[in-house]
């Protein structure tokens, strides 16, 4: 329990508040309904199902006011920098924004489902009251209109169609009726292009499909306008105590006047336009950043069809004169890609090309750790080689803030030509180490996780030689898989009283594995060493 704290400690209490504040609104706004004196006639005609109605409401209107926030980036790298002074901890929880995304995407689809099957309900049983199926008291409350037709209850007004089509009619040109359908239709477009097994396959249905949100919150906004609700709005005059026995006497005693009822004020554009402002101004930026102009370095066709884009920003601040894009073949649109570069002449320029960024990223606390653990998997290795080489120029400059004393970095490959994308970069790691006396500042160790029998026939005979035969590298590539827990007995042997950084770029199921491994192995006690997963979005 002491280690789960530890890791999960503070996003377990952020999540347990949120779901506070959802069960909170919820409860409060059924009670509301539930138990409001100007709701008793309307409760008269709905039952239990108006409660049922607005409470999920309710919450639908905080969790919409959030679904956006996590996915303004600008804004997770400003909240990420203000936090630099502060825990590790805090900024930590920036880099789950996805998984809070999708936890209010959730919840926004569940109290949709309860909002629409209890309006449905509510739609039946008003256009049951209409044609008088019910009690007197519901007949004469349906009844009720005026010269303006406003202070009436029963929202449906339409008496000269077919019973049984006024449901239907009305769904399609009330307002609330019909902005519900076209929201319930986006949401459900968005929800389900955004399976794992659509959005790895198919990335455009995914991409365009979530950009009905547009339509979402347009909808939402005016959804309400209607005012299909109705409560009591003389309720002074009024007595529903004393006159809702005396229907056929309203309007003809002075003590029970004809009930007047009005729609409440459409209140979700109140939640949601704070955040609709800031994505906006999110995008505008992202947009003119987008369309700034970017040239081409240099196009180098890696193995295992990768390819490497060295490009150069206005702007753009780092060690080196260029900043490079890995893009490895995965699907017909980077297939295309790659075919492009490849007909390039020598030297040309590629085509036209946006970048949106840079981004802080989980990555970002590798410095702020004395000793830090860099998983990659196949491709996943990419961003750890900006952070290995920013770490080296640091190292070498006797940069004062860097706190790291210690890499242990671990690449895992399917295939022996893959490593070839980054060997020259351990090359030059490993030979300027060596210059310096500086073997204990980077342990790192490559797996190779498949091969042939030729291969394993290669690597025997050559395995006396002082270089491996896969990387030209002195640190000879392991075969198999990583036994995880003899990596995180030793990192802890050698560094206790350590907080240790694990950082990782690759699949889920790998994910899963390291993050149990660092609850594992941390301990609470202060004075000894502590692990903490983190994960970039892969």
């Amino acid at each position: 329990m002491g280690n789960k704290i530890v890791n999960y400690g503070v996003p377990s209490f952020i999540i347990v508040v949120w779901m506070g504040i959802n069960i909170f609104l919820f409860v409060w706004y059924y009670l509301f309904y539930d138990r409001g004196d100007n709701f008793f006639y309307t409760r008269h005609l709905l039952g239990s199902a108006l409660a049922w109605a607005r409470a999920p409401a309710a919450v639908l209107n905080f969790n919409c006011m959030l679904i956006l926030l996590p996915v303004c980036r600008n804004l997770l790298s400003l909240i990420r920098g203000s936090l630099m002074c502060c825990s590790r901890t805090m900024r930590r929880q920036m880099d789950r924004n996805l998984t809070f995304h999708k936890l209010v995407a959730y919840m926004i689809a569940l109290m949709t489902a309860i909002h629409m099957v209890a309006h449905l309900l509510n739609v039946e049983w008003y256009n049951n009251s209409r044609q008088g199926v019910y009690d007197e008291l519901s007949t004469t409350l349906s009844d009720l209109a005026d010269m303006e037709n406003t202070t009436y209850l029963n929202p449906i007004r339409t008496t000269n169609l077919n019973p049984q089509q006024i449901p239907l009619y009305f769904a399609f040109t009330s307002i609330a009726g019909l902005t519900g359908i076209i929201i319930t239709l986006a949401l459900i477009l968005m929800i389900t292009s955004s399976m794992e097994v659509i959005r790895r396959s198919y990335f455009e249905v995914f991409w365009y499909t979530h950009h009905l949100f547009v339509i979402f919150f347009a909808g939402l906004v005016i959804h309400g306008i209607g005012g299909i609700v109705r409560r009591q709005s003389n309720m002074e005059e009024h007595n529903f105590t004393l006159c809702k026995d005396q229907a056929d006497d309203w309007g003809k005693i002075p003590e029970c006047p004809n009930p007047e009822f009005e729609g409440g004020p459409a209140a979700t554009w109140m939640w949601v336009l704070g955040p609709m402002i800031i994505y906006a101004a999110e995008r505008l930026l992202r947009l003119i950043r987008y369309v700034q102009n970017v040239q081409y370095r240099k196009i180098v066709m890696r193995p295992s069809k990768v390819l490497e884009l060295q490009l150069v920003k206005k702007g753009f601040k780092m060690e080196e004169d260029f900043f490079s894009v890995h893009i490895r073949s995965a699907g017909d649109w980077t297939d295309k890609l790659i075919e492009i570069m490849q007909k390039l002449p020598e030297g040309a320029q590629g085509p036209k090309m946006g970048v949106d960024g840079p981004f802080g990223t989980a990555s970002e606390d590798v410095f702020d750790y004395e000793v830090s653990m860099l998983v990659g998997a196949g491709i996943g290795v990419t961003p750890f080689a900006s952070i290995l080489k920013s770490i080296w120029y640091r190292f070498k400059d006797n940069d004062p803030k860097l706190r790291t004393r210690k890499i242990y970095f671990y690449w895992l490959c399917r295939e022996t030509h893959a490593f070839e994308w980054f060997a020259d970069l351990l090359q030059l790691l490993e030979k300027e180490m060596e210059q310096r006396g500086l073997w204990d500042f980077l342990t790192y160790k490559l797996f190779l996780t498949g091969w042939d029998q030729s291969h394993a026939d290669h690597v025997m005979v050559h395995f006396d030689e002082d270089t491996d035969v896969v990387t030209g590298l002195k640190q000879k590539t392991h075969y198999g898989r990583p036994s995880w827990d003899k990596e995180f007995e030793q990192v802890r042997r050698d560094n206790p009283a350590s907080v240790v950084g694990m950082f990782l770029c690759g699949p889920a199921a790998l994910a899963n594995v390291l993050e149990k491994k660092c609850g594992k192995y941390s301990d609470v006690d202060p004075r000894r060493t502590k692990f903490y997963f983190n994960k970039e979005n892969f």
